[in-house]
């Protein structure tokens, strides 16, 4: 898996001290649309929030089976943390539930995240976790070839998740944003298929 951080330095006075992290999915193509900030991206699974579920861009990226698919994010507003990627087969029902959060509560009485539970190593769903940490207040573009899974799926969810340390909690999506992509992934037949990821036939 290849790893690749490009760092854009933002000065600590242009930094807002209630910001909140946000993030936009360049690739592959997100399945809802996206403003420069990333918004809406609150709620899990897959973004949007209370108020806003978004508005599906139907973007579906082919992929084969068995090899990488490149995934590319930009921050846009600062916060420390790190990221995870998913993949659901059958539904996004079948996607993890956020990081678990060990949290503190200031001399305010806010409660805040410290830092979360990173699966080691992965199982299914989860592809990577603990993905680009960092907390030296700099935004990225950050870019990563993840392995799929050698499978055939007409419609895989593929989540992109940052769990944000030093947080309030948000309403919805605790301390999580999120983004997902709409994959096609089409069985590489040179390949055995993954018996760990099970696609049930539609």
């Amino acid at each position: 898996m290849k790893t690749r951080i490009g760092l854009m330095a933002v000065a600590l006075f242009l930094i807002p001290a209630a910001s909140q992290a946000h993030f936009r999915l360049l690739a592959p193509a997100s399945w809802i649309e996206e403003n420069a900030l990333g918004d809406p991206q609150k709620a899990a699974p897959c973004g949007g929030t209370n108020a806003d579920f978004g508005k599906p861009t139907y973007a579906v990226t082919d992929v084969k089976g068995g090899t990488a698919v490149h995934v590319k994010v930009q921050e846009t507003v600062y916060h420390p943390g790190h990221y995870r990627i998913a993949l659901a087969v059958n539904s996004p029902t079948e996607l993890p539930v956020d990081p678990k959060a060990t949290t503190m509560t200031d001399d305010k009485g806010k409660v805040m995240s410290v830092s979360a539970e990173v699966m080691n190593p992965v199982a299914p769903p989860v592809l990577v976790d603990g993905l680009w940490p960092h907390n030296d207040h700099m935004l990225r573009t950050l870019d990563t070839d993840v392995t799929l899974p050698n499978i055939n799926c007409k419609s895989c969810t593929l989540q992109v998740i940052q769990f944000m340390e030093e947080h309030g909690v948000n309403n919805p999506g605790q301390y999580s944003y999120h983004h997902c992509a709409i994959l096609h992934i089409t069985a590489d037949p040179k390949k055995p298929l993954d018996a760990a990821w099970v696609v049930e036939r539609k």
